[in-house]
């Protein structure tokens, strides 16, 4: 009832833009979207494919979309899949593209960001480069960025804090992650979403890094008993298309899809704010919890002296650990997009 009460919700934000869909040519996309148990795809990406466009286009558009979990692909080749035309549409993690390219996680850096707007502002900073990438080398243009709630540590035991993160075997899904663990002498283990809970449950790994609520309404309180909420990003995912695709679309389609991208992003950005403000009531048995599952977690607060060690962690072994495997070049663009809008730098040699 709350999901389909949730796609009407959504699906009124975009009825607006219906007279602007008189006549269009009729389309059928393919598309692969983020990892289904997640906020992000629940609430806004699975309606705004499978209700809002057709209703918004008068049935002209119409969309098959299926989760990469539910595909059984690796989020890790979704770029490449979209290269090949395997798909016309993506939703992908932009982390999971920088073994591709270290530039595409370059505004979701572990902890470079503590709110949502200075995350967004980020990427804003950094689109031209990201769509400029994506174009010159992945035969794909980006049409939007969205976010899930922060990325935090949720862990089998109860943790006292940060210190307590050292020895302990994590879950992390990109480079920058491991970068932040390895200055708290942990160890990274990367592992797809769908491979933790079992992990957890088994003893696998000790603690799993998501989203504070993402991993609410994916089970993950089932086999764990605290949350540690220091932010390691925002898990932050774009809408691309295959640039063959898209450029056999008129102008009146592109125009369309561009409209109906721009309020699907700006909802995305609404959606995260809320999942992130009744994550903590969610995961300890408190309403209003409209958008996960009441659960009984211990969330261990993060002591201002652990906050002074995250911000000396990010502006040391992630930046520039980041710096170094983008290069030279990379790192002065970024200091002048990124870096810029946050008021940061990273080592250029």
């Amino acid at each position: 009832m709350f999901h389909r009460l949730l796609s009407t919700v959504v699906l009124g934000t975009f009825v607006s833009f219906g007279a602007s869909a008189q006549d269009l040519p009729k389309n059928q996309f393919k598309v692969i979207g983020l990892n289904g148990p997640t906020v992000a795809s629940i609430v806004d990406e699975v309606p705004f494919w499978r209700e809002t466009l057709t209703k918004a286009s008068n049935g002209a558009i119409t969309a098959d979309i299926t989760p990469l979990d539910q595909m059984g692909v690796d989020d890790k080749t979704m770029l490449r899949l979209l290269r090949l035309g395997v798909m016309d549409f993506a939703g992908m993690d932009i982390s999971k593209m920088a073994g591709d390219d270290p530039r595409f996680e370059g505004c979701d850096l572990a902890g470079l960001t503590l709110d949502a707007d200075k995350a967004r502002a980020a990427c804003n900073a950094y689109r031209e480069v990201i769509d400029r990438q994506m174009q010159k080398n992945w035969n794909a243009k980006l049409l939007a960025f969205g976010g899930n709630p922060p990325q935090v540590f949720w862990c089998r035991t109860v943790v006292g804090g940060l210190a307590d993160l050292k020895g302990k075997k994590i879950r992390v899904f990109n480079n920058t992650m491991r970068d932040f663990l390895t200055g708290v002498g942990a160890t990274a283990v990367s592992m797809a979403f769908a491979e933790v809970v079992p992990a957890l449950n088994n003893g696998v790994v000790d603690c799993g890094v998501t989203g504070s609520l993402s991993g609410n309404t994916a089970g993950w309180p089932e086999v764990t008993k605290s949350l540690y909420p220091m932010s390691l990003g925002w898990s932050i995912n774009v809408m691309a298309v295959n640039l063959n695709t898209w450029k056999r679309l008129d102008k009146r389609t592109q125009d369309f899809m561009l409209a109906q991208v721009k309020t699907y992003e700006d909802k995305m950005w609404q959606t995260l704010k809320k999942a992130a403000a009744e994550a903590d009531n969610c995961n300890t048995n408190k309403q209003p919890c409209t958008m996960g599952k009441l659960a009984t977690l211990t969330i261990v607060p993060v002591k201002p002296a652990e906050a002074e060690q995250h911000k000396k962690l990010v502006e040391g072994a992630v930046l520039a650990g980041w710096a170094k495997r983008c290069g030279p070049e990379c790192a002065k663009e970024w200091n002048g997009t990124v870096g810029k809008s946050l008021g940061l730098s990273v080592p250029v040699n």
